[in-house]
């Protein structure tokens, strides 16, 4: 999922925004001769996710700097954990330090998130996944923090699926339309979704042959009711309101899919550093 080509661009991308004309503390400070070791330690609990990332980081600046992982991504992580340890010349060390931790910091937290959500509907059949509010040009990370904590991934982008949110349906004049016009338009590799506020939609997308229907910000009692309209013709999704302490109910309905922004959105980054 991590395109190896996309990623060492991004990262180069970063490294240019970060170091700018030179990294004048380092660069005045290191000779070329000069070598460290360090080891990367958590200090808090959670998933590890970014390691291709983190190294991705270190080849760009050098092919010398060594890196040896102990965990792998999707492994569960304590505090006081050495995650790797890493050794090279000491210029380049210092140079990718910040930005090989914003990688991993900031992936290994939405995992860490995503994992807590899916662990907290286990017993039941829906899974969690992300949304579109994403960190923009950052999207392919975040997705791939997702799916490492365990949870499963919403279109990529715009191309991916058609759906119908509640300002479509204004501009077609109502879902029927929308769909129609859709139909007539779209590949048939693509999927329409139709998002509904109400039971009534609910009914005029089941009537359209939508394949998605999103019960958006909808009671957990009109949730039930849908799913038994529903009946398995359509994939049933629950948006609104969704987070650590409302999911279980919402998995609880019956739902296929429970999309969070959340999990990405609100992520606090997990506690990693490079001590040398």
């Amino acid at each position: 999922m991590l395109n190896k080509f996309i990623m060492e661009d991004h990262v180069k991308s970063a490294l240019i925004e970060d170091i700018g004309y030179g990294d004048i503390t380092t660069e005045n400070l290191a000779e070329d001769t000069d070598t460290l070791e360090g080891y990367l330690n958590t200090r808090s609990d959670g998933v590890l996710c970014g390691i291709d990332v983190f190294k991705t980081v270190y080849k760009l600046l050098s092919e010398d700097i060594k890196i040896d992982f102990h965990f792998k991504d999707g492994d569960t992580i304590q505090k006081g954990d050495c995650l790797a340890t890493i050794s090279g010349p000491a210029k380049e060390l210092l140079i990718g330090e910040r930005l090989s931790l914003n990688y991993i910091q900031r992936m290994s937290g939405i995992a860490t998130e995503t994992r807590k959500y899916q662990d907290a509907i286990a017993p039941y059949q829906a899974k969690i996944v992300d949304t579109r509010k994403t960190t923009p040009n950052f999207r392919m990370f975040e997705k791939y923090a997702v799916k490492t904590g365990g949870g499963a991934l919403h279109r990529f982008n715009l191309s991916d699926c058609a759906m119908i949110k509640d300002n479509h349906i204004r501009l077609a004049g109502s879902i029927t339309k929308a769909v129609e016009k859709l139909r007539k338009n779209i590949s048939h590799a693509h999927k329409i979704e139709v998002e509904c506020d109400t039971l009534e939609q609910v009914i005029e997308a089941l009537e359209c042959g939508a394949d998605i229907i999103m019960l958006d910000n909808m009671s957990v009692e009109n949730m039930k009711k849908a799913v038994q309209m529903i009946n398995k013709t359509a994939i049933v999704e629950a948006s609104g309101n969704v987070n650590l302490s409302t999911v279980n109910e919402i998995a609880s309905t019956g739902v296929d899919i429970i999309s969070s922004s959340a999990i990405v959105a609100k992520a606090p980054t997990l506690d990693i550093a490079l001590d040398i």
